[in-house]
Order: C-alpha cells, then structure tokens, then sequence
C-alpha cells in the first residue's frame, strides 16, 4: 500500500471496528484495502521446498523492485500488477491461499479468526505503527540486486 492510499483509508469514513463486525467477505473496497497495515511483507519474495508434508515455506530479505524497503511501502501502489508480473492481489476469491502470508498480517489473521495486533494502524490510529512496533523486515535488498536469493533467508516474519 501507498503512504497516499494509507492516509486515506485511514481517513475515509470506516465504520468503527468493521473487522470485529464483519466477515472478510462482508466487507467493502476501502474496508479490504483499510485491512493492510503496510508492512510490505507480503512484498518479499519466498520459496517453497518439497511437497506434501515435507513443504517448508521460506522468508527471504528479497524485496520486490518497488518496495521501499525503509518504509514497507509500496513506490507505485496503482500501477504495481503492470509493472511487477509476480505482484499478488489479495482478493476474497483466493481467501483460501493466504497460507503463504506472514503470521502478522491482518488478512491472514482474521481468516484464522485471531484478532488484529494494537500496533495495526486501524486500532493504534496511526500510519507509522509498524514502524514504531518494529515490524518492518529489517536489511530488506531489492531483487534486482540479488544474484543467490538463498543468501538471504530469514525466520518466518
């Protein structure tokens, strides 16, 4: 998510508490976008090892080309599915395939019935939160300036 588009989820005219209210389903457009607590993590790269039971999902420091690694914001938030083939939209069709998001993630949170952390913008009410809870991935590196992506796996964010 954009800084813009952050500012102005978090000042659109939401009801209070939606995501206590309503099901991931239920909720509209700016509700859904409001959801993302702009911690980027989404937009590091992962990698998944063997099949069945013996699949291991692994985190890397690898960032997509247009995250700001520094802020967990994404650089062109509107254009992104245009210029990055691999960006993944969360939508409520592909609910079910959340598995692969961080344990921190509002989306995955409330699809598992868990309550969203008082860092998370909506509750804390401020856009810098994730910040400030220091849960940004730290020594985050750009794609374009990886050659062994494996020299930069992390623990599950």
């Amino acid at each position: 998510m954009s800084d813009d588009l952050q500012k102005n989820v978090l000042n659109s005219p939401l009801a209070a508490n939606f995501w206590q209210t309503k099901s991931l389903l239920e909720m509209n457009e700016a509700e859904w976008e409001a959801l993302c607590d702009g911690c980027g993590k989404c937009c590091y790269r992962k990698y998944i090892q063997g099949r069945g039971k013996r699949e291991k999902l692994y985190y890397t420091r690898v960032a997509c080309n247009l995250l700001d690694v520094d802020t967990g914001k994404c650089c062109d938030y509107p254009n992104r599915f245009k210029l990055e083939s691999d960006c993944t939209k969360l939508t409520k069709k592909n609910l079910p395939d959340f598995g692969w998001l961080p344990q921190t993630c509002a989306y995955r949170l409330l699809y598992e019935g868990k309550p969203l952390f008082d860092w998370h913008p909506l509750i804390s009410k401020d856009p810098n939160s994730v910040k400030h809870a220091d849960v940004l991935i730290k020594h985050g590196i750009h794609e374009k300036d990886v050659i062994d992506w494996f020299e930069f796996v992390i623990d599950e964010v």
